[in-house]
């Protein structure tokens, strides 16, 4: 759309808003919705917030990272594989695309936010940029 916002239309002609296209990873061409991965990483019982971005990828163009801010019980708890195979779970039930799976899952105790109390993704790829995460 001209608003920035991208979409799907689904089998019975309804149009789905799916994320922002800044947001969006885009991997070996093909556009990861950074927004319904947070949406599937959040569902899991140990993670109160996540933030999905595209890190620059030599073969792919991007690879979508994963910032996970755990619930107070799950601080140590949760480990990158948990996750990995938790989101595998929806790749098996066709939800998502195996390759949408992040590369990688960095734990924070917090994210940062904008004015507005929304996570600045802007500022999660200032961090990212230049270091080898």
């Amino acid at each position: 759309f001209h608003t920035g916002d991208l979409a799907v239309v689904d089998e019975y002609g309804y149009i789905n808003i799916v994320d922002r296209a800044k947001d969006a990873v885009k991997s070996g061409g093909e556009w990861i919705p950074t927004a319904v991965l947070e949406e599937f990483i959040t569902s899991y019982k140990g993670v109160s917030l996540a933030a999905v971005i595209g890190k620059k990828d030599v073969k792919w163009g991007e690879r979508p990272i994963a910032f996970i801010v755990p619930k107070e019980d799950f601080k140590e708890k949760i480990k990158e594989e948990d996750l990995r195979n938790y989101l595998m779970k929806f790749v098996d039930e066709g939800k998502i695309s195996k390759w949408w799976v992040p590369d990688r899952f960095y734990f924070m105790d917090s994210l940062p936010l904008t004015s507005v109390g929304k996570i600045s993704k802007l500022s999660l790829r200032k961090m990212i940029e230049g270091k080898k995460l």
